[in-house]
Order: C-alpha cells, then structure tokens, then sequence
C-alpha cells in the first residue's frame, strides 16, 4: 500500500517505533536498576519498622526505670519516717514501793567503802565506830600525824596482875557532857614534848578496835585531852599505812553499816 495514500497511519506507525527506540536508549543510561530500587525501599521499609520498635522499646525501658525510681524513692521516705518519729514525753514515773529493794536493804546492813588497789578510799572526815562502847564520832584523816590519837579524860594509871593499866573517860557523842568510863592494857608510851617547855609528857598508848565503814581493825591509839580540839579522834599513819588511801577531794567517802551501829553483829 502506498503511504501517500494513507499519510496518516504512517505517521503514526513512524512515532511509536521512534518511542520504542528512545525508551529502549533511556534504560541504558540508569544508574540503579528497578530492582534494585525496590531493594533498597524494602530495606527501608524493613529498617523504619526496626526504629519505631527500638523507640517502643526505650519508651518502655524508660518508663520502667522511672516506676523503679519512684519506687525506691518511696521506700527511701517511708524509712526515713519511720526512724525520724515525733518526740514522745515519757511516762511519768511510778510511785516508790513500800518496801525498799532487798539489795538496798543489804547494801544498807553491810555498808560501804570503796576500795582502790586493795585499799579503803577513806576522804578528809569519817564517821569511825569505836566498837566498844558503840559511839560513833567524826574521825579527822590526818597523814601527817604518826599514831592515831583519841580523847581520853581523866587518865589514871594503874596496875593490874604485874601489868600496867589504864582509866580513862571517853565522852558519849549522843549525850553532851556524859563520860564512859574505859580500862585498857597499855600497849607502850609516846614522849610529847610541849611546845616552849623543857619538860615532856608521856601518853599511854592503847589498843583499840573500831570501824570505818565495812572495814574493821585493831589499831593502836594515843590517850590525851582533845576537849579544845575539832574533832575527838584522829586517823594517824599507823592506821593509814598498807591500809587506807586519803582523797582529799571527798568526805563521809563510807558508810557504816547499821547492823553494826544497831549492835547487831558481834564486835569480837
């Protein structure tokens, strides 16, 4: 058929076959094949589900770590309050019993005196028991005098079956003025050499058994007058020794016991 008779159909015929020729030329000249392409959008796919399930996850993560805190903070507060409790008055104390304890009581029988290395912590005064006759005087503590000395009135000197005796009056610290009169073997005599005199006394010495405290002893005393002195017996450093240590600091540092002032134990 001749194409000058259908201009038309030929026309059209020659464009598609040039289209066809230029697109087969196009394809040539991509740097990414189509498959390729959809490659790479599955793998975008693939990674942006992976991401939004990684946010999830650090979402929740996140979340869980901030319960835990509150959790721990609350558990934190609540120990706080319990150990930090308000002040609360204490109760008002109970009336004392009747009856005293019994260790009180036994405390109170036996006295007291404290002890240091072995020894009667004894201060500057203490009540002294001279057991027989059961006075109780005001002891002055003096580590400067040697023998311990005790007032005696009346001195009278005596013998008796070859040996030599001593009378003497003591007074009754209960009763003002009253003596008691007392006879005692002299143990030796001690040469008092008066201030400003030539001449000197001699003062029966004697033995005699006392307390102070719990603490009992036979010790040695010196029979003179202290009618004008402070105190009607005096501790020496015969009694002092290996015995007694003096705080100065402290008086009355012991306690007689009562069953002992009382009479009740025996004074042998």
């Amino acid at each position: 058929m001749d194409a000058r008779i259908f201009p038309g159909k030929a026309s059209v015929a020659c464009l598609l076959a040039a289209m066809t020729l230029a697109g087969c030329a196009n394809d040539r000249y991509y740097l990414v094949s189509n498959n390729d392409i959809r490659d790479l959008d599955t793998t975008l796919q693939t990674q942006k589900i992976g991401l939004q399930t990684l946010l999830m996850s650090s979402a929740q993560q996140h979340d869980t770590l901030l319960r835990q805190n509150r959790l721990a903070t609350d558990t934190v507060l609540a120990a706080i309050d319990e150990r930090v409790k308000p002040p609360v008055c204490p109760p008002p104390p109970k009336p004392a019993a009747c009856h005293p304890d019994q260790s009180a009581v036994t405390a109170e029988r036996e006295g007291y005196a404290n002890r240091l290395a072995g020894k009667l912590v004894v201060g500057e005064r203490e009540k002294f028991l001279l057991i027989d006759p059961q006075f109780t005087f005001t002891a002055r503590i003096d580590s400067g005098a040697e023998t311990s000395s005790l007032d005696a009135r009346n001195i009278q000197r005596f013998e008796r079956d070859g040996q030599n005796w001593v009378r003497f009056d003591i007074p009754n610290p209960e009763q003002d003025g009253e003596l008691y009169t007392l006879e005692r073997e002299i143990a030796r005599n001690v040469r008092i050499i008066q201030s400003n005199e030539e001449d000197y006394e001699r003062r029966p010495v004697v033995e005699l058994q006392f307390a102070i405290g719990n603490h009992r002893q036979k010790a040695e005393f010196t029979l003179s007058n202290r009618e004008h002195m402070s105190h009607t017996v005096l501790i020496g450093r015969n009694i002092l020794r290996d015995v007694m240590l003096i705080d100065v600091g402290k008086e009355f540092a012991t306690e007689l016991p009562t069953s002992l002032t009382n009479g009740e134990d025996d004074p042998s």
